[in-house]
């Protein structure tokens, strides 16, 4: 632990400069990335259809006077 922090004492200019950081943000990115798969949505529709997919909550509604039932 001594040797990780004398390099990054002596290190100091490099490691916070520009490149540094990207190297930082690269190895904790590695470290901390999700660890299941992200979902993926997918849908087929056939001819004169109409399909509404979403990720959360859909709220799909008509106003009074657009279209009058007969």
């Amino acid at each position: 632990m001594k040797e990780f922090v004398a390099w990054i004492v002596d290190n100091k200019q490099w490691l916070f400069s520009g490149a540094g950081l990207v190297v930082l943000a690269w190895i904790g990115g590695f470290i901390f990335k999700k660890k299941y798969a992200s979902s993926t949505q997918t849908i087929r529709s056939g001819d004169s259809s109409i399909n509404v997919q979403a990720g959360r909550d859909v709220s799909i509604g008509r106003k009074k006077n657009d279209v009058e039932d007969k």
